[in-house]
């Protein structure tokens, strides 16, 4: 690791303008401080921003308003979230492990970066660590890969699990600056996989705010390798509104398979109204899989995806 400055920022002003001046924040440190070990990240400012008075979840128009610094052990833990945003709970609970969990924190998870192993080995190309380098896994090993919203630079998959379930909750994030919508906070890899967000230098998120929950059973199904501490190869989280046998409402967020959270609302409208069966299922997934791409490797996700939304449509049905 190399060597760094550390501020320990007082008020959310300064630690704005510190990180205007190059200093990246860090809170938990559960992604950076990984990162920096590698010399992949090679920050010369740290901005400590654990001491903000953002650690608080208080009610919000009906809602919840979640501090940036609140620690996901603590999210999943709490009780209005526990009774309400089942979906956030259970995927908080299914990411990382325990002791992470007690470190990590909101702002840290939505903003952690969107990579493989390829971007962890500096021995090999990545257009996220060196632009232009190349994106080695493209014709290498990509079983763990993107087949939607990647790009011929990149397709390195989002891991957080915490923001698959803000997603279909509708969250927004509010940062120094501005309110907004989370699923404008990321950026999609293009020609410039480096750049994973939209936010400016020196915006620093100090909640998130999540709208009352949908009407609808909450589900979130987790895909992966092993049983703990293990990335999705496909996770979905859901809302599902069912009466009479038929779909009334339906929301889905997916992770494991985009480099950011993903939801395709043009697809989730054929779900309503329609009978909740596997047939409604394969036309969701025919559209929702329109437009992805397989690599090799990640084939199988296109089966994996359809499978895990028929199973969280038995789910919601029963």
């Amino acid at each position: 690791m190399r060597a760094f400055a550390y501020t320990r920022a007082t008020d959310v002003a300064a630690a704005a303008v510190a990180g205007h001046d190059g200093g990246r924040f860090i809170g938990g440190g559960t992604n950076l401080l990984d990162l920096m070990k590698l010399q992949v990240e090679t920050p010369a400012h740290l901005v400590d921003v654990n001491h903000l008075g953002t650690d608080g979840i208080e009610p919000f128009e009906g809602g919840l308003r979640i501090g940036a610094a609140v620690r996901n052990s603590d999210l999943a833990a709490h009780k209005v979230v526990r009774e309400r945003y089942q979906v956030l709970s259970r995927a908080l609970l299914s990411g990382a492990s325990a002791q992470l969990r007690n470190k990590a924190t909101t702002a840290g998870n939505l903003l952690q970066r969107t990579r493989c192993y390829y971007f962890y080995d500096t021995a090999k190309p990545c257009n996220k660590r060196d632009p232009g380098a190349g994106c080695a896994a493209l014709d290498g090993f990509n079983r763990v890969h993107a087949i939607l919203g990647g790009s011929a630079h990149c397709i390195a998959t989002h891991p957080s699990d915490m923001a698959v379930a803000m997603r279909v909750l509708d969250a927004r994030v509010e940062t120094t600056a501005r309110v907004i919508p989370i699923d404008e906070i990321y950026a999609l890899p293009g020609a410039t996989p480096h750049i994973e967000n939209t936010l400016a230098p020196g915006e620093l998120i100090t909640s998130v705010l999540l709208p009352p929950p949908p009407s609808g059973r909450q589900i979130y199904r987790k895909v992966r390798d092993r049983a703990s501490y293990a990335f999705a190869l496909v996770s979905a989280a859901a809302v599902i509104d069912i009466s009479g046998g038929k779909i009334r409402d339906a929301r889905f967020a997916f992770g494991g398979v985009a480099p950011m959270p993903w939801r395709n609302e043009a697809a989730e409208a054929l779900l309503r109204d329609a009978p909740a069966n596997d047939a409604t299922a394969e036309t969701f997934c025919d559209a929702l899989l329109a437009e992805a791409v397989g690599h090799g490797g990640n084939d199988f996700k296109f089966s994996l995806l359809r499978r895990t939304i028929k199973a969280v449509l038995t789910q919601a049905a029963t």
